[in-house]
């Protein structure tokens, strides 16, 4: 289900491009790190942990303004990565990566360049080098095998392994010994949409109104617009730029006054797409249905009747299996979003960019999300209710708000906001306590501390609980962010909330706890992301295996890797029984190894749902997937698996797997409820953001979507346990295997 080449390299974002050369513009690329977008680097992405800091240094510098730096901080020692996407293939047979790295103090790991091309056609970095020490500016080169016609995107970038700092400056890509920038991507076929350069700047629209009929019209559009973006062949075959059609239609629209003419209009401007053949389509078997495709309101939504049937015929249209905008990956089945501009020079997208926004996101969750028919309103609702918030949103802070709170609606842990946005980090606020928060019994407790440059003191203790946060109750303050924390379930949003509760940005922050029941108001000082080590909850850095009381051993999915697993396997097979943590995110995807340990024999624990290319909206079944093998040597203990709340995706997964072993029970409190892989896709203003791709279910079909996966036992933590330092969930455990 998953793949893991390299720890930050486990997620692939492909961008189906076929291969003839065309004369296309070239891309512009910002290898020297010169081109700025709101203090970043335009088109570069960081992957990796927070135990490190990124930056564009002016004074340590190979060429121009700026190098790129990478410096470990304080912490468990991880990595940490730039990376650069290059979303296209090129003609020649080998790629090679040069730049200039420079290196200050690096020790247990390296410091390199990496260069990857997708989807797993090759991946290098520079660890059999070894770089650690410190050195001054040298060159450096790495080079891979180029695949043109099975190549979708290149990566490339620096990262830094271990501790130290890095600087890396002045890239160059030669492809078979010629400059990238110099080359023409390369395409399997010449598709207009490619050439339709109209819109590149603006949408030309000034303005939208929102009186109630243009509304309407309007929410009738975005159904439309996205209906024939998936289902009509011509656009499937790239034959438009849909985007910027969408900014054709749009001032016809408009100039209609009444449905007769708004429909008319729709018709004729589904006409010039040109004609189709139709062809029924084969009905999957009822078993194996799980969601058809929402499509009642062509019938239902009063249009015309020349438009209903345009739209009745182009939904059993003939079409083919390969899509200009949606593909779904061959190993997994999750959607990759192909052919999505992020526009990503706007910061602040105009009105008619704005609506597309809309629209895109809309689309993608009717047609291409796996548990749309989890959401808990109707999702055509949503798309009338957000048109107006959209085209009045005055700022770029308004619309990126209106953005998250569109996919807040959606219901999944895994659809946010991604990366360092700097609206949301002003509205959140840039400045963070020292403080870790926690939700236990329902309300926000101190249950720990972060280093920080400078050191401070605390004003409280671990287990104060927080009532108000300058002067505001906290149930307001929940009330308020809730529409701007996307989750799939309450604790999940809770745990999420309690992330961004301390932060401002003023440089102090006042609060009230109550300690031993007695209100006290307290104050604290606040520090930028740079100068605070927020280590993550995913990651302790306890050891992934100790004895915690006689005969009983445990294991933490956090850090545990495949290469241990042989030794550890001798420790543990012997135990009176095993704790499994996973109450984290694994950094390395040992299921199949340790359940081949726990398994007598090959056990079903999962089955999956995907989307369709032919009829989207549908998704359908596959088998369910089994875990272990046949193994007289089994692991003859109890078995206890640990979950709460930051049990995510890859652990939620890790977690159903291990629960089909003998003796196996499941202990905590419900997951994160967002399982299975990721899809990335773009909207207008480089805003980027996920969806569950795929629908993860147990064998007999129950969700894990929102329910999370339930544990056996339920049991939380208590304030007076966090008072008292214990982990009353592994304690219970003990408690478990003991017990007879």
């Amino acid at each position: 289900m998953f793949k893991h080449f390299f720890v930050f390299f486990n997620l692939v974002f492909c961008l189906f491009l076929n291969g003839q050369e065309v004369t296309s513009p070239k891309p512009k690329f910002n290898f020297d790190f010169e081109l700025l977008k709101k203090e970043a680097p335009v088109g570069w992405t960081e992957y990796g942990s927070s135990n490190y800091t990124l930056s564009l240094d002016t004074l340590c510098v190979k060429n121009g303004r700026y190098a790129a730096c990478i410096e470990y901080k304080t912490g468990e020692t991880d990595y940490k990565a730039w990376g650069f996407i290059i979303p296209h293939s090129y003609l020649g047979r080998t790629i090679t990566l040069s730049g200039y790295i420079k290196t200050e103090n690096i020790a247990e790991g390296f410091a390199g360049l990496w260069l990857r091309i997708d989807p797993e056609v090759g991946y290098i970095d520079m660890s059999p080098q070894k770089i650690m020490g410190t050195s001054d500016w040298t060159k450096y080169e790495i080079k891979l095998s180029l695949n043109p016609s099975k190549t979708t995107q290149i990566l490339v970038g620096g990262m830094l392994v271990g501790k130290g700092k890095m600087w890396f400056d002045d890239l160059r890509i030669n492809i078979d010994g010629k400059e990238i920038e110099n080359l023409s991507p390369f395409f399997q076929k010449e598709y207009p949409a490619h050439k339709d350069r109209t819109f590149d700047e603006e949408s030309q629209l000034k303005h939208l109104p929102t009186d109630k009929t243009t509304i309407e019209n309007l929410k009738v559009l975005g159904l439309i617009w996205g209906f024939l973006k998936y289902y009509h062949p011509s656009v499937a075959q790239g034959k438009y730029n849909w985007d910027y059609e969408l900014f054709r239609i749009l001032p016809r629209l408009l100039n209609t006054t009444t449905s007769t003419q708004r429909d008319s209009v729709l018709v004729k401007w589904i006409d010039t797409l040109g004609n189709i053949s139709t062809k029924k389509a084969k009905s999957p078997k009822a078993s194996l249905l799980k969601i058809s495709p929402d499509l009642d309101w062509i019938k239902e939504y009063n249009l015309s009747t020349a438009l209903s049937s345009s739209l009745s015929k182009i939904q059993h249209a003939h079409r083919s299996n390969r899509h200009y905008y949606v593909e779904l990956h061959s190993n997994t089945s999750h959607p990759n979003f192909k052919n999505e501009s992020p526009y990503e020079n706007m910061s602040y997208p105009d009105v008619g960019f704005r609506l597309l926004s809309l629209y895109r996101y809309w689309n993608i969750i009717q047609y291409y999300f796996p548990y749309k028919n989890l959401i808990q309103e109707d999702w055509k609702n949503v798309l009338e209710e957000f048109i107006p918030k959209f085209i009045t949103a005055n700022n770029n802070a308004e619309y990126t708000l209106t953005t998250l709170e569109l996919i807040g609606r959606v219901g999944d842990t895994h659809a946010t906001i991604l990366g360092n946005n700097r609206a949301l980090n002003h509205f959140f606020g840039n400045n963070y306590a020292p403080l870790e928060v926690t939700f236990v019994e329902n309300k926000p407790i101190i249950t720990g501390f972060y280093q920080t440059k400078p050191q401070t003191e605390h004003q409280v203790v671990i287990g104060d609980v927080i009532t108000h946060v300058n002067d505001k109750p906290i149930e307001d303050i929940i009330l308020q962010k809730s529409k701007y924390t996307p989750a799939s379930n309450t604790p999940t949003q809770l745990r999420d909330i309690a992330q961004n509760l301390l932060r401002s940005n003023d440089s102090i922050i006042h609060f009230r706890i109550l300690r031993n029941k007695i209100p006290i108001d307290v104050k604290t000082k606040l520090f930028a992301l740079e100068n605070i080590q927020i280590s993550s909850k995913y990651y302790p850095k306890d050891t992934c295996f100790k004895y915690v009381d006689k005969g009983i051993a445990y294991l933490n999915n956090s850090t545990l890797k495949k290469g241990y697993l042989p030794r550890l396997i001798q420790e543990i097979k012997n135990s009176k029984g095993l704790i499994i943590d996973n109450r984290n995110y694994p950094t390395d995807f040992v299921l199949d190894d340790l359940c081949n340990f726990l398994m007598p024999t090959k056990r079903p624990f999962v089955k999956f749902t995907s989307g369709n290319i032919l009829t989207p909206g549908l998704f359908t079944f596959s088998k369910p997937v089994s875990v272990g093998k046949k193994n007289k040597d089994f692991y003859k203990g109890k078995v206890v698996i640990l979950i709460n709340e930051l049990s995510q995706s890859s652990s939620e997964f890790h977690a159903m797997a291990y629960r089909v072993a003998p003796n196996a029970i499941v202990l905590g409190s419900t997951t994160a409820a967002a399982d299975g892989n990721v899809s990335k896709f773009f909207l207008p203003g480089g805003i980027s953001t996920w969806i569950s791709g795929i629908g993860v279910y147990y064998p007999d079909g129950k969700e894990t979507q929102r329910i999370g996966i339930l544990p056996d036992i339920t049991l939380r933590p208590t304030i007076e346990g966090i008072k008292e330092g214990r982990d009353e969930i592994i304690e219970k455990a003990i408690e478990i295997i003991h017990k007879k």
